[in-house]
């Protein structure tokens, strides 16, 4: 750590209050006092790269917003590499100095395949993602959109994680979470993304939402095979127009679906009316009543999804 705040700023380009919200958007520490030495050329380069950022005409706002996301997902794949790597290093009965030595070997090794390794993962998702998104600009251009997409949203969380987070150890507990999403990533298909994960629940959306109704189905089938009582699934959908931003989707259809999945029923998918009506050649839908949902400002039908029993045919509605 060699370097202060204002150094990193004259030596990157970027003016001394950017560097620190950038600085705090990655999720890393930034020093109260300017003049402590608290920078290693590994931050010099980052900030150096950001600011190229920026020169190359992005939004400051966009580089923070995205620097947020990068970095928030990063922490946890540190997070998961740093316990790999000790898993691997650290033997029982080792000596300071033995584990020094396997950690320096290990990363001297590792870490130019890490970095191909993050590099490749992330073109990867880029072109996942970028289809729709150029998709979307085009109709944005066009003047046929507003800028909002019109996609289906789930939310699957597990029931009963909080009470379990009572009576088992931590690891366990995180072994759960790290189970479910899986499970998801296991039955993902090209009309299924997987946005998010959010403790004990996962974000999803889809353009097609017989496809979403589908893999709610598919998702609880799958989770209530499960050990012993390991908690359940529920899930709750909902669709309408969204905005994507830095990898996550904001907007109505993503709150409404939230607040779904919160009164479905252990085990089940529990839909809007608007979903009902798009998947309804596909599945069965029953009732679930009218349910005043908290934020929301009036009672909304919801109806229960079921796959039609075999030979059923079933009817649009």
């Amino acid at each position: 750590r060699i370097y202060t705040q204002e150094q990193i700023a004259a030596l990157s380009g970027i003016e001394t209050p950017f560097t620190l919200r950038l600085r705090r958007a990655q999720g890393l520490h930034a020093p109260s006092d300017p003049s402590e030495p608290a920078f290693s050329d590994l931050d010099l380069r980052v900030a150096t790269d950001l600011h190229q950022w920026l020169e190359s005409g992005f939004d400051p706002e966009q580089v923070i917003s995205a620097t947020r996301a990068i970095g928030g997902n990063l922490a946890r794949a540190a997070e998961a590499m740093r316990a790999a790597l000790f898993d691997l290093i650290v033997a029982p009965g080792s000596t300071e100095r033995e584990i020094a030595a396997a950690y320096a070997q290990a990363t001297a090794a590792l870490l130019p395949l890490n970095d191909e390794l993050v590099r490749n993962l992330t073109r990867q998702h880029l072109r996942n993602v970028m289809q729709s998104e150029l998709a979307g600009a085009l109709e944005v251009i066009s003047g046929r959109s507003t800028g909002s997409q019109d996609l289906t949203v789930a939310f699957a969380d597990l029931v009963g994680f909080t009470r379990l987070g009572e009576e088992v150890p931590p690891e366990a507990l995180g072994r759960v979470a790290e189970r479910l999403v899986e499970i998801v990533q296991d039955l993902l298909t090209e009309d299924v993304r997987l946005v998010k994960t959010i403790g004990d629940a996962v974000l999803l959306t889809s353009h097609d939402p017989a496809a979403l109704v589908e893999f709610g189905l598919c998702l609880c089938e799958r989770v209530a095979t499960g050990e012993g009582d390991a908690p359940q699934l529920r899930v709750g959908i909902a669709s309408g127009p969204v905005v994507a931003r830095a990898g996550d989707v904001f907007g109505g259809p993503v709150n409404v679906a939230n607040r779904v999945t919160a009164v479905a029923r252990t085990g089940s998918v529990l839909t809007t009316v608007s979903v009902r009506d798009a998947a309804s050649e596909r599945f069965t839908f029953s009732p679930a009543g009218v349910r005043r949902l908290k934020g929301l400002p009036r009672p909304i039908p919801l109806f229960r999804a079921r796959r039609p029993p075999a030979g059923a045919i079933t009817p649009a509605l």
